[in-house]
């Protein structure tokens, strides 16, 4: 199925989501957050706040689950059977175009204040650091994601066809394995999912080709939340905010602690490679933005440039507003979500 069909299939049948009230009497509040993916250190800084009680201190009881992509989490969110989640921007810009009227779901926090999307290639392949060197090869990618759906944005900018070079559809737990057989010439990532590949190949037998150094300017996943939580109760979005954001800074001075809590859920993952993981995330999670207006914000010029490139490159009939995607009014005060110096 078609990505905007199954945004659209999946909005029809949508439950009633439930309201939820802080607790009382000593009670914690009950919250599903959904990641968008599996469990490795680019998420870790959401289970250093669960093991060190921070969500407990707010209120909460919040439990943590693997996501299966970025639209299955905006629908998960928008049916009720989660509050929260983890989603991709430009993904909740066009489920909201499909969906108009009073949106189902706000983002309310910036994870990523940049998408990591990148194409990484072999350079025997002859893949260099120009996107123009991919013409005419094989590039591996999912059916559906991101990375891949964002390429029409990164061939405008560099004065290229949509169609440069030929996809190969590959699920993601194959992309490594055809990229070290030479089955393909390049494939997409985000930017820190590649450290597995990074494991396999040398990083000087590859280039890395970002979207953002082609100025594509594109907010990454963040945080989502059920616009009838927000409505019903900003209090307890707030709250989960504030435990998140404490554990993102403390993951920014120290990630280890992350990486060691991360791994009591997930045992069998490697220390070393989470870590070199969550390095490339930190790069997007605290981009040059947040420097100005701190973890969590957004430009909003910036956020009204990406639904237009969107709305645009996508074909959507309706263009949300921005102050519909994005819901401010419950992050954590500008002091907490300051970097720690380096």
């Amino acid at each position: 199925m078609q990505r905007r069909s199954f945004l659209a299939a999946s909005a029809a049948t949508l439950a009633a989501p439930a309201v939820f009230a802080q607790g009382s009497n000593g009670k914690l509040t009950p919250l599903k957050f959904t990641l968008d993916f599996r469990i490795n250190g680019q998420t870790s800084p959401f289970f250093l706040a669960l093991a060190k009680g921070y969500y407990k201190d707010e209120g909460l009881d919040v439990s943590i689950d693997t996501g299966a992509g970025s639209v299955a989490s905006i629908t998960r969110i928008a049916s009720g059977v989660y509050q929260l989640g983890l989603g991709d921007i430009s993904s909740l810009v066009e489920f909201n175009a499909q969906n108009p009227g009073t949106p189902m779901v706000q983002a309310v926090y910036q994870y990523y204040n940049r998408a990591p999307f990148v194409i990484i290639g072999r350079k025997d392949r002859g893949v260099t650091g120009d996107f123009k060197s991919l013409a005419g090869k094989k590039v591996a990618a999912a059916a559906v994601e991101s990375t891949r759906r964002a390429w029409p944005m990164v061939a405008r900018k560099q004065g290229m066809r949509g169609d440069a070079f030929q996809w190969q559809t590959t699920d993601f737990s194959a992309r490594d394995n055809v990229m070290v057989r030479g089955d393909v010439d390049a494939a997409t990532y985000f930017h820190d999912s590649a450290v597995s590949l990074f494991a396999r190949m040398k990083p000087e037998e590859l280039s890395v080709l970002k979207y953002a150094d082609a100025g594509v300017n594109l907010y990454g996943n963040a945080i989502l939340a059920s616009s009838n939580l927000v409505a019903q109760n900003p209090k307890v979005v707030a709250a989960f905010l504030r435990a998140s954001n404490r554990a993102i800074v403390e993951t920014f001075a120290d990630p280890a602690p992350s990486i060691a809590a991360m791994r009591q859920r997930e045992p069998i993952l490697d220390e070393k490679i989470e870590l070199e993981r969550w390095g490339i995330t930190a790069q997007y999670v605290g981009a040059a933005d947040t420097r100005g207006h701190g973890l969590g914000d957004i430009k909003k010029l910036t956020l009204e440039q990406q639904v237009d490139e969107v709305a645009d490159v996508f074909g959507l009939k309706v263009k949300p507003a921005s102050d519909a995607i994005f819901n401010t009014s419950m992050l954590p005060s500008r002091s907490e979500r300051s970097l720690p110096k380096a």
